[in-house]
């Protein structure tokens, strides 16, 4: 934290995931451009690191905890910023650092006035507005991502594949692996190739599918890319066919054609925003509890035909993409 020496500091605090950090990209933009003579410093899970510092938006970035205290270097900011929810908790999390002026949402329990929570509201539209009462103007529209070119020894992305990702944060999220198979297998039939993407976690499940789908183990991914070589993977794709989790968000940050899967949570809260006409998001009605562990019956009721009518009616990627992500390149 010596690199911000003599300068004021913000500390913002999101510890969360993936999707949560893209969805709060508007905000970090708006509030990088509120305090630019600020070192501006973002809590949140390491993991999450260079794609925080490819947002522009951040100087540094803090490991953090959900709801975890933080460092005591972090002690007595110029700004602090909860990004992270409506409080008390997270309140507590930023009052203990003993800032100058805390923005966040009222919290009558912990204490802070601020804009009144919105439970209704679209995810990237609340955290914007909360600053815009707090007198910051923000810009809902600022989700881009350039992930830039692959880095010392990595391959070049898959230009043009199909991307399927069958992985989410609970069960509730994940549609059967049998499903996303038979839709791999129908885009490998259509020509197209097929690559299969995840985490560590996921690799089970990618395996399954690949194995359905009739796919070779090369295009088996999960497991094989750091979060920007995913984020390049995505970049690079044709199409990204995903549940409600952080690949899909990753799809509308760096403009890849997209059908997302919704179940327990509506994507009026969580989807791609409307003004994003790339993406398509398919959802039954229903909502549920977005942690369980079974599949939500919402999602299940989402067939198989149901997504490639879906994909099949996807808008061509821009025809930048391919190139924007050759070695050496940026987007």
């Amino acid at each position: 934290m010596s690199a911000g020496a003599g300068r004021p500091r913000l500390v913002v605090l999101r510890a969360l995931g993936l999707g949560d950090l893209l969805t709060a990209f508007p905000a970090l933009r708006a509030l990088a451009g509120a305090f630019p003579g600020h070192h501006r410093i973002l809590a949140a899970p390491a993991p999450l690191a260079p794609l925080a510092l490819a947002s522009g938006a951040v100087d540094e970035v803090v490991p953090a905890a959900p709801l975890a205290p933080l460092p005591d270097a972090l002690a007595a900011p110029d700004v602090a910023v909860n990004l992270h929810g409506c409080g008390p908790r997270s309140h507590r999390v930023l009052l203990a650092l003993r800032p100058r002026r805390l923005v966040a949402f009222a919290s009558a329990e912990a204490g802070v006035a601020g804009p009144r929570w919105r439970p209704d509201e679209h995810e990237v539209a609340r955290w914007c507005r909360m600053l815009g009462e707090e007198g910051i103007p923000a810009d809902p529209t600022r989700l881009e991502l350039d992930p830039g070119g692959p880095g010392p020894g990595e391959p070049p992305p898959p230009a043009g594949a199909t991307v399927v990702h069958p992985g989410a944060a609970s069960g509730a999220r994940r549609w059967p692996a049998e499903r996303f198979a038979a839709v791999a297998r129908a885009e490998a039939a259509a020509g197209r190739r097929v690559v299969v993407t995840g985490d560590a976690g996921d690799l089970p499940a990618a395996r399954r599918i690949a194995r359905l789908a009739g796919l070779p183990d090369a295009d088996v991914l999960a497991g094989r890319t750091g979060l920007m070589a995913l984020a390049r993977t995505i970049a690079a794709a044709g199409r990204v066919v995903c549940g409600d989790t952080g690949v899909a968000h990753l799809a509308t940050a760096v403009d890849t054609p997209s059908v997302v899967l919704f179940g327990p949570v509506p994507p009026a809260l969580w989807g791609p925003p409307p003004d994003r006409p790339r993406h398509r998001a398919l959802w039954r009605g229903r909502t549920g509890d977005p942690h369980a562990a079974a599949t939500d019956p919402g999602l299940l009721a989402i067939g198989v035909d149901e997504v490639l009518a879906a994909l099949a009616a996807l808008p061509a990627p821009p025809p930048a993409a391919v190139a924007s992500v050759a070695p050496g390149g940026g987007r």
